[in-house]
């Protein structure tokens, strides 16, 4: 867990990564006194930012540890142990909705976007980010190894292309006007190496990229899809 936490801290405070969380907080509309829940809230870093932001803001994760975490780091928050197929929250009880790297976890991302749809109060705005798990980019000597390897870890994961299809989720679930915007998370540092060895264990291909990093010539690349509609 505490390695965990290091990674996303690390890539949390990239500016890219403070971009992308400001733009997902900008696509749900003024936050003053309105309740937003954070779905797979982790570490509770965006709690706090919507929070700071004037909204009351709800963090939910299915994991009690970094509730605990997220409790203890962030006291302007309110946080709770839940699943995103059932949010411990009323019916039409939030008006902003955001799920940021959550749905490639789920086995079931069609009934956590019908909770989604659940909770939100009439005319509520949902905001979903994640990366496409075919989409990474490495720069390798290994291009043939690095596919696989990547590949490997995509059907790994319960549901790794669902980034590509937030926006169709979303008008299935009767979300409407959907806006799709893609930035690309860049990482040419140790932060690189973290990721890569969070996600691949093949030791050779990573002495590579440990070289790359060595020598300042490591690079990963993360298209990250962000899709915004209207409840």
């Amino acid at each position: 867990m505490s390695n965990l936490l290091v990674v996303l801290d690390a890539v949390d405070a990239q500016p890219m990564s403070v971009e992308l969380r400001t733009r997902s907080y900008e696509l749900l509309g003024d936050l003053t006194g309105r309740t937003v829940v954070d779905v797979g809230c982790g570490g509770g870093r965006a709690v706090a930012e919507l929070a700071e932001r004037g909204a009351r803001a709800v963090g939910v994760d299915y994991d009690p540890e970094m509730i605990a975490v997220a409790r203890e780091r962030w006291p302007v928050g309110e946080f709770h142990v839940g699943d995103a197929c059932e949010l411990p929250l009323e019916t039409g009880s939030v008006t902003g909705y955001r799920a940021d790297k959550v749905l490639h976890t789920l086995s079931d991302p069609v009934r956590a976007l019908a909770e989604a749809r659940r909770v939100l109060a009439p005319g509520g705005r949902a905001v979903l980010l994640g990366q496409d798990w075919d989409t990474l980019v490495i720069d390798s000597d290994e291009p043939e190894t690095t596919r696989r390897l990547v590949h490997a870890k995509a059907d790994s994961l319960p549901s790794p292309r669902i980034a590509r299809r937030y926006r169709n989720l979303l008008l299935d679930a009767g979300f409407t006007d959907p806006v799709v915007e893609v930035r690309t998370s860049v990482f040419t540092d140790d932060t690189a190496l973290a990721l890569l060895h969070r996600i691949i264990d093949e030791e050779s291909w990573l002495a590579e990229q440990a070289e790359r990093a060595r020598t300042n010539r490591i690079f990963v690349a993360v298209p990250m899809f962000l899709v915004a509609a209207q409840g």
